[in-house]
């Protein structure tokens, strides 16, 4: 079941609200409560009509097929020509030959995120509100901010999944993992397409080092290069069930989750 309402944004370009998809397990019990993931893209999520380029990653289908217990909260991102989605998913600002200058908006982001929206879902939707159940993930720039989410709002989000995770945009994430007091106590996923190392000159020197920083910092880290993986949805979506089974690591498998009082 997948629900949607817009709610106020403070980057939002028009009417001044942001729409939110909101997915619940079909066989969900009263009285069941659930550990949320959020997530970034959240168009390009579900249904392949709302999909960007027509293809999403399908998350519905697998969750449903897995009788995974967990709701997912995605937000719809800017689709502003003049880079409203870099924007908005910039932790940093940054300056590129084929872009130029991009004011990273990502903290408004993040704030907005951790507080309206989360205390929205908390008020209206059958959540466990604690951080051991609080998760994030997102792709391309949605990775980055995910990896950004964990460092620097980690008192809420405990573990997150950053695919194919856009580092090239910044070298300060390397500064940013290591100032944080909250990712020695992450878990995290992260992956990158083998294909889309080609691509980038340096991106695979810069992946080592950061997944070296995270170690370092001691953070559970899944890392993964993905064989023959793409930028695209349907490469995120073959990487759904490696992401999920990190997220749940010694935690939620099957069932009824349990009460946030025990």
């Amino acid at each position: 079941m997948i629900e949607t309402f817009a709610l106020p944004h403070p980057l939002a370009e028009s009417k001044k609200k942001r729409k939110v998809y909101v997915y619940l397990p079909d066989d969900l019990e009263e009285e069941m409560r659930l550990p949320v993931l959020y997530m970034f893209d959240g168009h390009n999520l579900f249904s392949d009509s709302e999909a960007t380029y027509g293809k999403s990653w399908g998350l519905s289908d697998f969750l449903e097929a897995n009788h995974v217990p967990l709701m997912v909260v995605g937000v719809d991102c800017n689709h502003s020509k003049n880079h409203g989605r870099l924007r908005e998913y910039s932790p940093f600002s940054f300056d590129d030959p084929d872009l130029g200058h991009i004011t990273g908006k990502g903290k408004q982001t993040m704030a907005w995120f951790t507080g309206p929206l989360k205390a929205y879902i908390d008020e209206h939707y059958p959540t466990l509100p604690m951080r051991e159940t609080t998760f994030i993930a997102g792709s391309s720039m949605g990775g980055l901010m995910t990896l950004y989410a964990l460092c620097c709002y980690g008192d809420t989000y405990s573990r997150g999944a950053a695919l194919s995770p856009s580092l090239w945009t910044s070298r300060r994430c390397m500064q940013m993992i290591r100032q944080s007091d909250t990712i020695g106590d992450s878990v995290l996923y992260m992956d990158y397409g083998e294909n889309e190392l080609a691509r980038h000159e340096g991106m695979r020197t810069l992946f080592g080092q950061v997944a070296g920083a995270l170690l370092e910092k001691g953070t559970k880290l899944n890392l993964r290069i993905v064989p023959g993986g793409e930028h695209c949805e349907a490469s995120w979506e073959e990487q759904i069930p490696f992401f999920m089974d990190t997220l749940f690591y010694e935690g939620f498998r099957a069932g009824r989750s349990p009460d946030p009082e025990d």
